[in-house]
């Protein structure tokens, strides 16, 4: 049950200048390599056969002074949160490996969106580099499992960031006695699309259902189960992922925070979930199993404060839709529409303006 030695997590040090709060220019790194070698010494006492796993300072990657290795049986970690995933972001550590012959990790890593998770571990594979995430579980909805947040610690978290009053003794001890029971396994909200990301689509660009819709009369069809796949090919978001470290800018993807971790905006709660912020040039894929072909009648629930123009393309049909100006729910249809027998893919493409979305019924 041993698997390494892990000496010592994400080093944050200036060194050589109190300035360098984070060690990230730090030069020689000459505290941070003899602690390290210490600690090895102590280890190779009692165990020579375990692998020993470094990490540089600046957060695991910032390996000046620090290498050539002084453990044969060692492994270069790295950590890689928020930036571009090119092959510049992993390049200096191809360039390690090759150079002192030792094996390079992604330890640590996530924290973004689906986009983003895709992307980082396509490039890793693709560079022959293992990874590990950050985490399996936690709360929010960013993960493969979310752990839902107890109404009385939403009050302890409140009260530490001075947004609300101090909750009672017992109310405190109840929040943290529920979210231990939240955070058991069978109690949390599993994420297909997050893992749909991280395993199936670094290896394809094939579009597949988010969940089996079969055609029946007055079928409705969520709008926040559009099909599982990447971006452009099982939707279109224009802001997909949190790339600040190297834009210097925020992005968040999900502005709404909640439901599914891809570039779509989404809000509202359980039974109750939307699209927001569905913009211009936008659109969105489902996949409808039809055993009869037929005509049926197809329409859309939306709201578009200032006005907006959709379309609706079915089986080589396209069908354009004008929502009106106003803050409420409006169902709008595209009449009457043939569906093929078999796989039929629905794609609502925003043409102009600016709207939120429920479903798409069809009767």
């Amino acid at each position: 049950w041993l698997g390494a030695y892990d000496i010592i997590n994400e080093p944050n040090w200036g060194f050589e200048s109190q300035d360098d709060r984070n060690g990230c220019n730090e030069q020689t790194n000459v505290p941070l390599k003899k602690l390290m070698v210490d600690i090895t010494n102590v280890i190779r006492e009692v165990d020579k056969n375990h692998i020993i796993i470094i990490e540089g300072n600046c957060w695991g990657n910032n390996y000046n002074g620090i290498l050539p290795l002084w453990d044969n049986n060692t492994v270069i970690s790295f950590h890689k949160y928020w930036n571009f995933n090119d092959q510049a972001s992993v390049q200096k550590f191809v360039d390690i490996r090759k150079q002192y012959n030792a094996p390079v990790w992604l330890g640590e890593s996530g924290e973004n969106s689906n986009v983003w998770f895709r992307d980082a571990i396509h490039r890793m594979e693709e560079n022959s580099i293992g990874w590990a995430w950050w985490p399996l579980k936690k709360l929010g909805y960013n993960n493969p499992l979310e752990v839902k947040v107890p109404a009385n610690y939403q009050k302890i978290l409140d009260y530490w960031s001075k947004k609300g009053e101090k909750p009672t003794t017992d109310e405190a001890f109840q929040g943290m006695m529920q979210l231990a029971e939240n955070l058991k396994l069978e109690n949390c909200i599993y994420h297909p699309d997050v893992i749909d990301a991280m395993f199936r689509q670094i290896r394809t660009n094939e579009v597949i259902p988010y969940k089996n819709y079969i055609m029946k009369m007055g079928l409705i069809i969520p709008a926040v189960d559009y099909d599982l796949g990447r971006n452009g090919f099982a939707y279109f978001d224009r802001d997909t992922a949190n790339y600040w470290v190297s834009t210097g800018k925020g992005g968040e993807g999900n502005r709404g925070h909640t439901y599914r971790n891809d570039g779509v905006d989404i809000k509202g709660n359980e039974g109750e979930y939307y699209v927001d912020h569905f913009e211009t040039g936008e659109w969105l894929q489902y996949t409808v199993n039809v055993k009869n072909k037929g005509k049926h009648e197809l329409t859309i629930t939306v709201s578009a404060k200032n006005g907006a123009e959709l379309t609706i393309a079915v089986a080589g049909q396209t069908f354009s839709i004008a929502v009106p100006a106003g803050d409420s729910w409006v169902t709008l249809g595209a009449g009457m529409v043939k569906f093929n027998r078999g796989m039929n893919i629905v794609r609502v493409e925003v043409r102009s303006g600016e709207l939120r979305m429920k479903n798409i019924r069809v009767q």
